[in-house]
């Protein structure tokens, strides 16, 4: 599993190019997305410790700026 950390950075190693229809773009391994899911779950029911909360806005961070690569990759495939 994923280590508590501070940096997105540290999670770059986490992310995968995946062909998708006839994109490809950049997808969190399953390990993180598992993780991920159950850092929400862990949250949403108030069981969720400060560490924990760090990862998952480390996570999310990573998840928002892969988001808008893909979004700004699937934009420039439309011109």
């Amino acid at each position: 599993m994923v280590a508590v950390l501070n940096k997105p950075s540290s999670l770059v190693h986490e992310i995968q190019l995946e062909r998708v229809g006839s994109w490809k773009l950049f997808k969190f391994s399953q390990s993180l997305q598992l993780k991920m899911e159950m850092l929400l779950e862990k949250k949403k029911t108030e069981q969720i410790t400060l560490d924990e909360v760090a990862e998952l806005d480390a996570i999310g961070e990573l998840d928002r700026i892969f988001t808008h690569i893909n979004a700004m990759l699937a934009a420039q495939d439309a011109d």
